[in-house]
């Protein structure tokens, strides 16, 4: 359990969002949102997944857990499981590892490893695109900051086009330790 220092009557939500939902409540003009998920009033989400991402995210209804979850200040670790075209090269790894310039800004240092696919993970809906003469690998990413499209930059950036990306964890939080299902949701005690 994830001790943020704040108090327990607040609520902390834990929502695996499927792929192609908007990370919003209000509506969206061709896309299902958080409002065709979870009606709970009050809640917002503590950060963001794009609509072509899956996995964790926390809601809450109190805003300064939201604040110490999502901004950047805080470096809350957030884990990715990204499946990518091609096999990593152990010095495309490391281009991972370290700081890599992407033009506009140049990221932190994190924690790359290349990865089987996970027992537990579910099939996207739909499936993704694989061409049978192109290899795809899964690596498993965590950093602590998450600028727009960060993920996919920085794999696009040594070689590896991303495929399907998850979120599967954000600081104690896991999609393995609470096994959630696309779209299906947990209150859970802080």
């Amino acid at each position: 359990m994830q001790n943020w220092g704040y108090h327990t009557t607040m609520k902390l939500i834990l929502l695996n969002k499927p792929y192609n939902v908007m990370c919003q409540f209000s509506a969206h003009a061709s896309r299902p949102t958080l409002a065709d998920l979870l009606s709970i009033p009050n809640i917002y989400p503590a950060g963001r997944l794009d609509a072509d991402s899956e996995g964790l995210i926390l809601l809450t209804d109190d805003g300064k857990l939201q604040n110490r979850i999502s901004h950047p200040a805080h470096k809350q670790a957030k884990t990715y499981l990204v499946q990518v075209e091609g096999t990593p090269t152990a010095a495309a790894l490391e281009r991972l590892r370290n700081p890599l310039d992407l033009g506009d800004f140049v990221t932190q240092p994190c924690t790359v490893r290349h990865i089987r696919e996970p027992e537990w993970l579910w099939p996207r809906h739909p499936p993704v695109r694989e061409r049978a003469s192109i290899p795809t690998s899964w690596l498993c990413i965590t950093l602590s900051e998450g600028k727009n499209r960060q993920v996919r930059r920085m794999t696009a950036a040594v070689g590896l086009p991303t495929l399907r990306l998850i979120r599967s964890a954000i600081g104690g939080f896991s999609l393995e330790s609470h096994p959630l299902l696309p779209g299906e949701w947990q209150e859970v005690r802080i």
